[in-house]
């Protein structure tokens, strides 16, 4: 059983996954709202800690105006009890009331705020039944149409979000585990397959809350690591490296195998490298390595399954791209190529749209053409979102060939009528 979590895991999850790593950090970030709002109040660092004890008291209303405001979640999300709500009925009842008259961005039926009603005895199956589903959705991941999955995963996270309200995670910790995981790729699939980044950072957040109710510091650690795709992707780099941060104090408080840590190596080099630090992301890439040259036994968890030494060298090449490294990069991306399994369509595209961007780099606008089209045909079987940024980037690189014949054949490719359906309904 995962060690257990004590105090306010919400609160605390929600002040992390914000970049604010320390109580302290937190409070003064507190005050500065309060100073911008024109309150005269001040959040203690004592104050603070209350709030992430076993028995947060409930705010006063000007320190519930800050705690939304800067962390972007309703107050009872952030694992606070009204003081009212002595009753099963009572919670159901301002449950309901808050629903209807609540500005939160939240999904309809995805609040974390559990109702309180534990009246209903789960059977002793409960957890491991709904872990067999996470599975199922987990191996779809790679193959299923992405939008029709997760669908299907948020459907399943919000029956988990009921099941934990009659078997909170102290007492059922499996269930816990499999409703983060789902959580987890419902973020994974809005921010990688859906273009939909504002979404996939709310819905890690839950994840990583409800991993605080599991007590699992590795999943959470993984939770943390995607949530720094978010800023590393569009170059906020303080961001990304604060959440880095406290993915890797996660990993420490676990029994992590070396592959799940230089996949947290591969995560802050590809945000290195989206940052403009190409160089050091390579560095951080060449310790990756040498982990998985020395493999600890310590066995990956089930649901560590994106990630291989070929992805690390995918990773890599990217990376050599971007520094300029032109002939290096298509020496490790065509091998990446050739060692991928055939049915990985997703990571067949991207490494496609890279080798195209190598061969534009080089100057052979038909080579890097004839790639992008293979990596449309890829997209045309598995919808990736991630993978038509990196073909549409390429595109803008051909920029000064725009009047070539090969060129004309790709956009003929790229805006056909079911590609640009596709793209639009996403």
């Amino acid at each position: 059983m995962p060690p257990q979590v004590a105090g306010n895991t919400r609160l605390k999850a929600a002040r992390q996954h914000a970049g604010y790593s320390s109580q302290r950090a937190f409070a003064d970030a507190l005050n500065r709202v309060a100073q911008a709002l024109g309150l005269s109040i001040e959040v203690s660092l004592r104050q603070v800690r209350r709030w992430e004890s076993a028995t947060p008291p409930w705010p006063r209303n000007e320190y519930q105006q800050l705690l939304t405001r800067l962390l972007h979640q309703r107050i009872e999300d952030l694992g606070f009890a009204p003081p009212w709500e002595t009753s099963p009925q009572a919670q159901t009842a301002h449950s309901d009331t808050r629903s209807r008259h609540s500005g939160s961005r939240a999904a309809p039926g995805l609040s974390l705020h559990w109702s309180g009603k534990t009246d209903v005895e789960l059977p002793a199956t409960a957890g491991t039944d709904f872990a067999e589903v996470t599975a199922v959705h987990r191996r779809f991941y790679s193959v299923a149409e992405p939008a029709s999955l997760h669908a299907a995963a948020q459907a399943h996270a919000a029956l988990g979000l009921r099941l934990l309200e009659s078997a909170p995670g102290e007492r059922c910790p499996s269930l816990a585990q499999a409703l983060a995981e789902t959580f987890l790729l419902v973020g994974r699939l809005e921010f990688f397959d859906l273009d939909r980044a504002e979404d996939a950072d709310e819905t890690l957040l839950r994840a990583l809350q409800v991993a605080g109710e599991a007590g699992d510091a590795l999943l959470g650690s993984a939770i943390l690591a995607h949530s720094a795709f978010i800023p590393g992707w569009v170059g906020r780099r303080s961001e990304a490296a604060e959440r880095m941060r406290a993915a890797r104090a996660y990993a420490r408080r676990a029994n992590t195998p070396a592959e799940f840590l230089a996949w947290l190596d591969a995560v802050e080099a590809e945000c290195e490298t989206r940052c403009g630090y190409p160089q050091e992301a390579l560095r951080i890439i060449a310790g990756a390595e040498e982990r998985l040259g020395d493999p600890t036994e310590v066995p990956v968890p089930e649901w560590f399954t994106w990630f291989t030494e070929i992805r690390l060298r995918g990773f890599k090449g990217n990376t050599e791209l971007m520094a300029g490294y032109a002939s290096q990069a298509r020496t490790t991306l065509s091998q990446v190529l050739e060692d991928l399994p055939t049915d990985n369509g997703k990571q067949r595209a991207v490494t496609l749209a890279d080798l195209a961007h190598v061969e534009v780099a080089a100057g052979n606008p038909e080579t890097a053409c004839t790639y992008a089209t293979m990596a449309l045909e890829e997209l045309n079987s598995t919808w990736y979102a991630t993978g038509m940024q990196r073909i549409l980037h390429v595109r803008d690189a051909l920029h000064p060939w725009a009047g070539s014949e090969a060129v004309h054949r790709l956009d003929d490719r790229l805006y056909d009528w079911q590609t640009t359906v596709r793209a639009l309904r996403r």
